[in-house]
């Protein structure tokens, strides 16, 4: 996806109240931008990073600016808004970039599922086979070259992991896609440090027949791609 119009950029000087950060451009203008981000956001919103935000035409937004993207001060980019991740997703499987998503004819977003009353994030259809339900989830949260998920205990997130399960209970393909969006990244492990019964959960999904892909974001303020597949390191140290 390409950014149009182009972001702009300016420097942080400090996120607050999860959704608002104020910035300073080179001109010496302050100001508040919106922040769609309501997680931890470790690592991805230290004072004097850049940040790249786009801007709305719609004038009755009391904060007409959004940040998109963080350049950490050692160079890294990090895609902030999570609501990308899902465009980012669809977008790569329609055009072929995950092998493992391929096949199928019909693409739906937000399709209700599940015994505990949720929606999915994309589901695939085809006539000769199941159906495939996708959950996303971006990850930001990086250490020493590995990406981690959540990076705050996600109730939200467990829930998700036992409908996907129940998915596959009843016959049908069940996969978790984890969009990198961090330049830094380039292994992934659940957060087991973070929310360890996310983590006992993921590694139950995956032993009931769950997917789980990783696919890191190629990065810049022009356009992102989620284009390359990254290793997956489950809690018990072994490679999905």
């Amino acid at each position: 996806m390409q950014f149009m119009p182009p972001l702009q950029s300016a420097t942080l000087i400090k996120r607050y109240k999860r959704f608002l950060a104020d910035v300073i451009t080179s001109t010496g203008e302050i100001f508040t931008l919106h922040c769609p981000n309501t997680g931890a956001m470790t690592g991805c919103a230290t004072p004097g990073d850049t940040v790249w935000y786009s801007t709305s035409e719609n004038t009755k937004r009391k904060y007409p600016h959004t940040w998109e993207l963080t350049q950490t001060q050692n160079g890294a980019f990090i895609c902030v808004n999570t609501l990308r991740a899902n465009t980012l997703a669809k977008e790569a499987i329609t055009l072929g970039n995950i092998p493992e998503l391929t096949g199928y004819n019909t693409l739906k977003s937000e399709v209700k599922y599940g015994e505990e009353g949720s929606r999915i994030d994309i589901m695939l259809q085809a006539d000769d086979r199941p159906g495939c339900y996708i959950e996303v989830k971006s990850v930001t949260l990086a250490e020493n070259e590995f990406g981690y998920f959540p990076d705050a205990v996600t109730v939200r997130g467990q829930k998700h992991l036992r409908e996907l399960m129940g998915v596959v209970a009843n016959g049908e393909r069940a996969v978790l896609l984890f969009a990198i969006l961090h330049s830094a990244i380039e292994y992934f492990s659940p957060a087991h440090h973070i929310d360890a019964k996310y983590a006992k959960l993921l590694n139950e999904a995956h032993k009931k027949g769950v997917e789980i892909l990783a696919y890191k974001a190629e990065l810049s303020a022009d356009n992102m791609t989620l284009i390359s597949p990254l290793p997956v390191s489950l809690s018990t140290g072994e490679f999905a």
